[in-house]
Parts: C-alpha cells; sequence; structure tokens
C-alpha cells in the first residue's frame, strides 16, 4: 500500500473527545433560535437586526435574551468548531500514512462540496445558509493558513479582531456624535427575508440563491468573525485542547469567563434599543451591529470553553453516559444533518411559500417552536445513534469528498455517526 492510499477506519468510541460534539450538539440549539427569527415573516424588522418590534411582555423577554445570548453568538462558536475539526481531520489522514498534499487535496474537496451544499441548501430552504460560508472560508484559510506556524495563526487572528475592534469603535463614535432621527443606512433586511414572505414557491427560491452569494462572501469572509474564530480553531486543534481539557484548565476558565462576560455584556446595548430601553432611531441601531458582531466572537468562544470544562467534568467521573448527554453528543456527530433538519423543519411550515405559519406567531412562540425543532432533531440523533447509523448528509459529503482507492474495514464496534471532528478517512 502506498503512502498516498493509506486509510484509516472511522473514530472508535474510546478514541472520541467529548467536548467537539457536545458543542456542537448544544450550538445547534442557539442556530434554530437565531434563524427562527427571520421566520416572523408578516411583522416588520427593525433597527439593525431581524427582530421586530416586541408585542408584549413575553416577546420583549424572549428578545431580550436571544439578542443577548443567542444573536451572533453561535455561528463563530460554529466557526471554532469548523477550523478545529479541518485540523483533526489532516492530523488523523497523516497519522495514517496520506501525503500532506493528498490531504489538503482532500480539505479542498470537502470545502468545495460544503460550499455546493450550501448552495442547494439556499435553492430549496433557506437564504441565510452557512454551509457556503464555511465551505469558502474553508478553501481560503486552508490555502493561506493551514500548513503556516502558530504564532502566524495567531498574530492574523489579531489582525482580523482589531480590525474589528477599530470598526466597533467607530461605530460607537458615530452613535455619540451622528445626528438623531436618520434612516436605516445598514443591510436592507427587507431584502434579506423577502422569500420568507413571498407566496411564490419559484420567486422564493429565485430571491434566495439572489441572497445566497452575498451571505456567503459577507459571513464567510468580509465579515471577518467567520476567518478569525477558524484560525483560532485550527490554532487550539493543533494543541488538542478539547480533547484533553484537563492539561488546559487554566486557559479554559480564562476563556469561558471572559468570553461569555464580553458576550452577554456586549449584548446589553443592542438587547436595550431592541425592547425599547434605549431609544434609537435606525440609523444608531443600525451602528450597534459591528460591536454586537465582535463582543459575539468573544461569546462564541467563552461557551466552547465553557461546554470543554463541563465535558472535562463528565469524563472525570468515569461514568456512563445516560440519555441526555448520549443525544446531545449523537446530534453533534450528526451536525449536518442536524443543521439541514432544522430547515426543512421551519422552511415549508413557516414560510409565506409554505404553510405560512410565521404570520401566526410572534418572537416568544416562535422561539418556542425553534426548541422544539431542536429536540426533534436531537430524538432523530439519538434514534439513529441507537441504530448505530450516520447521518445521512455526513455519509454523503464522505463520499462526495473522498476519492477512494483504497478502503480499511472498519474497527468492530465503531459508531457510524460522524460530526465535523469524524470523518471515514478511506481514500
Amino acid at each position: 500500500m502506498t503512502r498516498a492510499s493509506t486509510s484509516r477506519g472511522p473514530v472508535g468510541r474510546g478514541e472520541r473527545a467529548l467536548a467537539p460534539d457536545l458543542a456542537r450538539g448544544f450550538m445547534l440549539l442557539f442556530i434554530a433560535i437565531a434563524n427562527s427569527t427571520w421566520y416572523l415573516w408578516a411583522q416588520p424588522m427593525t433597527g439593525g437586526n431581524a427582530h421586530p418590534d416586541p408585542e408584549g411582555p413575553l416577546d420583549a423577554v424572549s428578545q431580550f435574551i436571544t439578542v443577548v445570548m443567542v444573536d451572533s453568538r453561535s455561528y463563530p462558536m460554529f466557526a471554532f468548531l469548523f477550523g478545529y475539526g479541518m485540523v483533526q481531520l489532516a492530523a488523523r489522514q497523516e497519522a495514517a500514512g496520506s501525503d500532506p498534499r493528498a490531504v489538503d487535496a482532500l480539505l479542498r474537496r470537502r470545502n468545495l462540496w460544503l460550499l455546493i451544499f450550501g448552495f442547494w441548501h439556499a435553492l430549496l430552504l433557506w437564504m441565510g445558509d452557512v454551509l457556503g460560508a464555511y465551505g469558502l472560508a474553508g478553501l481560503v484559510l486552508c490555502w493561506l493558513f493551514f500548513r503556516r506556524r502558530d504564532t502566524t495563526l495567531l498574530v492574523w487572528s489579531g489582525v482580523l479582531v482589531g480590525l474589528m475592534a477599530l470598526m466597533s469603535a467607530a461605530s460607537v463614535l458615530a452613535i455619540a456624535f451622528a445626528p438623531p432621527g436618520g434612516e436605516s443606512g445598514g443591510l436592507d433586511l427587507d431584502f434579506m427575508s423577502a422569500s420568507i414572505a413571498d407566496p411564490s414557491l419559484v420567486a422564493a427560491a429565485v430571491s434566495r440563491v439572489t441572497v445566497w452569494p452575498m451571505v456567503v462572501v459577507g459571513q464567510g469572509l468580509l465579515g471577518l468573525t467567520v476567518p478569525a474564530a477558524i484560525l483560532l480553531g485550527f490554532w487550539a486543534a493543533r494543541r488538542r485542547i478539547l480533547e484533553e481539557p484537563g492539561r488546559h484548565l487554566r486557559l479554559l476558565r480564562a476563556v469561558a469567563v471572559a468570553g461569555l462576560a464580553t458576550g452577554w455584556i456586549g449584548g446589553l446595548p443592542e438587547a436595550l434599543a431592541q425592547v425599547g430601553v434605549w431609544e434609537l432611531d435606525e440609523a444608531r441601531a443600525t451602528l450597534l451591529a459591528m460591536p454586537h458582531t465582535i463582543t459575539g466572537l468573544a461569546g462564541g468562544l467563552g461557551y466552547v470553553a465553557l461546554i470543554a470544562l463541563v465535558a472535562h467534568r463528565i469524563q472525570s467521573r468515569d461514568r456512563e453516559p445516560g440519555a441526555v448527554l448520549t443525544a446531545l453528543t449523537a446530534t453533534g456527530k450528526r451536525s449536518l444533518t442536524s443543521y439541514l433538519g432544522q430547515s426543512v423543519l421551519c422552511a415549508p411550515i413557516l414560510a409565506a411559500w409554505g404553510l405560512g405559519l410565521g404570520a401566526h406567531l410572534t418572537s416568544w412562540s416562535m422561539a418556542l417552536y425553534a426548541v422544539g425543532v431542536w429536540l426533534a432533531t436531537v430524538a432523530a440523533a439519538y434514534a439513529m445513534e441507537r441504530a448505530d447509523r450516520r447521518g445521512p448528509a455526513e455519509v454523503l459529503l464522505r463520499r462526495m469528498s473522498y476519492q477512494r482507492t483504497t478502503a480499511a474495514p472498519a474497527a468492530a464496534g465503531t459508531p457510524p455517526g460522524t460530526g465535523e471532528d469524524q470523518e471515514r478517512t478511506s481514500r
């Protein structure tokens, strides 16, 4: 067997790190809540976010919690884990004897197929698809940084965060000194959500694929958050921080405390403006987006660190995982399937081109619906775990990404489920 064709089976149960799967499973709840806001298509959006004006105390409480703890906090967490998983995948391939150039080619194919998956996801269901954004970011960042030194990763992630900080400072100054009463000059959110409010199936699909390239480039590269989080994921994975949290407890505790404090406190201005406690015109409210985004990066990293600490505590007890933990990690293993499943359970039911249920919900009831959708995907993942079945989207992505010249048999008893950090490494 040549070096280029050496293969390896799926990661066994004893090899799996709990933290990445647990983080993905939990993160999907935040994604469901954040995305569901866009399905309130019958109510006009206000300010610089997708939330409508609250219709009562329950809406105000739901929006406040979502803005502080969820909005712009979930996708940096996802991006970090995405970058982390790419390094894990490459390390296992090279440990099995694969040539680094072949591994780089595998990562390019995988990211390209994520981009293609994202296009179909947008065409059929959801204009806010993130798969394309992560696929594009993965293609660019792997090309530029994957084999670079650790110092280079930290310096460039610092540069990106520094640029975000400068833009945030400019936004804060503009809020302080701009004349009041201006109209929003930010992103046209009605244009972004037009596909959800359109009753025509064909017109909605056209609208989604029109918006999708802007989401891909804007979120994947120009927004800076995703590239910065992916670079930090590269760096953290090289140190096996999530696989070996016991060796990095001081770092994880510091990131958890500082990150969550920054994320939650940084979310307060937009939350207060959203519920009407801080009265801002639309132009000033839109300017809150960048400070909210940069503090969201800190919050996302804080969530990852907190979950790693929880995973370390669970593993240190050396007990068999219960049903809840098994279900959450099963969802994390099947994060791609679960993410796409959310769109299947939301778009045809909530959008105007489907059953149109979104017109009859408000913020608090939509949040409950999102939690129900997440629980449904958790139950489905748990059922697949019990049946030793991989997520169908993971299976398809693997088949399209790998060029199988040889195949090693899987070790007996290895689980078929997979997440970003678990791949069938035969080629």
